[in-house]
């Protein structure tokens, strides 16, 4: 972990820059100082094509970012690099802030342990790459 979805609203189109921000989403998490691993991060996103947005009358976009993460991180930990990530994407979407109708919001989730069943040998493949091996 950690594992990130975007959701999205489509009518948001090109100028949300999904792309792009998937990919600085998963550079952060790979920049996490080791508190992340980095085979285990995996970032996703979810194109919305049904959906309502408040009185259902505007054009109103919105993207969702949710976090799972494993427990055991600090409190001062997650409010730090949250905090910066949601600053990241507030950042990416200044633009749609500034010209439309828009919400966005992140929620983190610590992964209940017992709840919590994993296979990966994305590990195995990045420790063999470090070490120069195929």
């Amino acid at each position: 972990m950690p594992h990130c979805t975007v959701e999205y609203t489509d009518n948001l189109g090109e100028q949300a820059r999904i792309r792009v921000l998937l990919e600085q989403l998963a550079a952060r998490f790979r920049d996490s100082e080791g508190v992340f691993p980095v085979g285990g991060v995996r970032v996703r996103a979810i194109r919305l094509t049904e959906y309502v947005i408040a009185d259902n009358q505007g054009d109103d976009a919105f993207v969702n970012i949710t976090v799972k993460i494993g427990g055991g991180r600090d409190a001062a930990f997650k409010k730090r690099f949250f905090g910066a990530l949601f600053e990241m994407a507030k950042a990416h979407f200044q633009p749609v802030f500034d010209s439309r109708p828009f919400a966005l919001s992140l929620y983190v989730e610590e992964a209940d342990e017992d709840g919590s069943f994993k296979a990966n040998t994305i590990h195995a493949r990045l420790k063999r790459a470090a070490s120069g091996q195929p």
